[in-house]
């Protein structure tokens, strides 16, 4: 009974209206701010490892991308796509790349939103996120709806992302491949978390820094490997993708296709699942960066989603439509290993467990860091540790609670995470533009004197 109202909620939630406003506003601000994403992408890229990293923050953008991207890449990278493209056939990737192409725009705004607003705690640590930019930046009346963000924000990472589905996937991950006794692996995560969460941002940070690079590059590696092998199903394979996402049929294998319909939902939702563009998650930890100009951090944002999406999810996509395993009875986790092992034999489930629990664990940290600094908006800084330790405590029993009401009430909750932070981007849209033309005309100055110093150095 109570599992029956909870999927008519989540249902509800997550249904076509939500992932309408979420790209909606990515596509609002994308005309409002000129196509920042596509003209200034290689810009941000570089500003990736050059940004100076000056003024007030915690940890330089470069932690800060790495912690938000633990938290993004993860097992929706890896499983959601493959769930994608078995429910809505190849042209779920279009509409992913879709979503995450506008979805850097809304990833942009709240990098900026996130500095512009942020603010010191009674430790002396960065406060920042929707719940702050809307009480803020929106005004006091606004305050309920920020509250509301912080409560929705704060369940999503004790109930959801950050505790029972990732304990889950990492532990039977590792009994099913390594026979690792689920309580051993139980017991081992909850030491590793308990051991970089209490030493805070700092450490979660640098954690993030070390693990999420190797593993993403490591992924891309393999991942080309694997389409390398496959060369010769590439063309076609693209070639599905785009015609999958117009016509919503697929070409091969007899798949019939779902319609175009559920190609795009199917895309659009788990690309912004994915990537958490809109979510209101990312700023949280964005806040939190080395930087005097919010815009800058925007920049750095918002190839999060580049990353995440562009080139994590589509990697994996085109591995699972090349090795033709869509088309089969497999899905979720079992279909991207049966694309793996067609490919690199039993090196690729080995593989792919690795990548899944490392990148499970980091999603781990992030969120803890998230819901920590919600707890710490709605009562202060005296909530710190109690959270730290109640967090450690339901890790620690993340295997033996595997309730599906849990697992919809965290869906629910994550999705309702998003409605006040997308009023919050459209309402200040007009800031954000204001930031981004404050940042560019900076920058247009900068090098017009160091162009005249070169060149008077040059006639002397």
């Amino acid at each position: 009974m109570v599992l029956n109202i909870l999927n008519q909620i989540n249902g509800i939630v997550w249904g076509p209206w939500l992932l309408i406003l979420l790209v909606g506003t990515g596509i609002l601000m994308t005309v409002r701010l000129r196509g920042l994403q596509f003209h200034h992408l290689k810009s941000a890229l570089k500003l990736i490892f050059s940004a100076r990293n000056k003024g007030s923050g915690d940890i330089d953008s470069f932690k800060a991308l790495c912690t938000a991207l633990a938290a993004t890449v993860g097992t929706g990278n890896i499983v959601g796509v493959a769930t994608a493209i078995k429910l809505g056939g190849p042209g779920a990737l279009f509409w992913m790349w879709i979503a995450a192409l506008f979805g850097m725009a809304t990833k942009y705004t709240e990098g900026v939103l996130a500095v512009k607003y942020r603010e010191v705690d009674a430790k002396g640590q960065i406060s920042g996120g929707p719940m702050y930019y809307i009480e803020k930046g929106l005004g006091k009346k606004w305050k309920p709806l920020a509250v509301m963000f912080a409560i929705f924000g704060t369940l999503t990472a004790m109930l959801g992302n950050g505790t029972f589905t990732q304990v889950n996937a990492i532990t039977s991950s590792l009994n099913l491949t390594f026979n690792v006794p689920i309580w051993l692996g139980s017991t081992l995560l909850t030491i590793l978390v308990a051991i970089i969460i209490l030493g805070g941002l700092k450490t979660i940070s640098k954690a993030a820094e070390k693990i999420v690079p190797f593993m993403s590059v490591t992924y891309f590696i393999i991942t080309i490997v694997i389409l390398g092998i496959y060369h010769e199903n590439l063309p076609f394979a693209i070639m599905q993708v785009f015609e999958g996402a117009t016509s919503g049929t697929a070409a091969m294998g007899g798949f019939a296709g779902a319609g175009i319909m559920l190609a795009m939902r199917s895309g659009i939702a788990r690309g912004l699942f994915s990537n958490e563009s809109g979510l209101g998650s990312a700023p949280i930890v964005a806040a939190a960066a080395k930087t005097k100009w919010p815009a800058e951090q925007g920049l750095v944002s918002m190839t999060g989603t580049f990353i995440d999406t562009i080139i994590i999810c589509t990697l994996t996509g085109l591995t699972v439509i090349v090795s033709g395993q869509w088309t089969g009875d497999v899905n979720g986790a079992a279909l991207t290993q049966a694309a793996f092992s067609g490919a690199i034999g039993y090196f690729g489930p080995l593989f792919l467990t690795i990548a899944l629990t490392l990148f499970a664990f980091t999603t781990i940290l992030g969120w803890c860091y998230y819901g920590e600094r919600c707890l710490v908006y709605l009562f202060g800084t005296k909530s710190i540790m109690p959270y730290r330790v109640v967090f450690i405590l339901i890790i620690a029993s993340g295997t033996m609670l595997k309730l599906e009401e849990i697992w919809t009430l965290a869906d629910i909750v994550n999705g309702l995470m998003a409605i006040p932070n997308l009023i919050a981007i459209i309402g200040l849209s007009g800031i954000v533009v204001e930031e981004t033309d404050k940042y560019f005309k900076f920058l247009e100055k900068r090098n017009n004197r160091i162009k005249s110093y070169k060149e008077k150095k040059a006639n002397e």
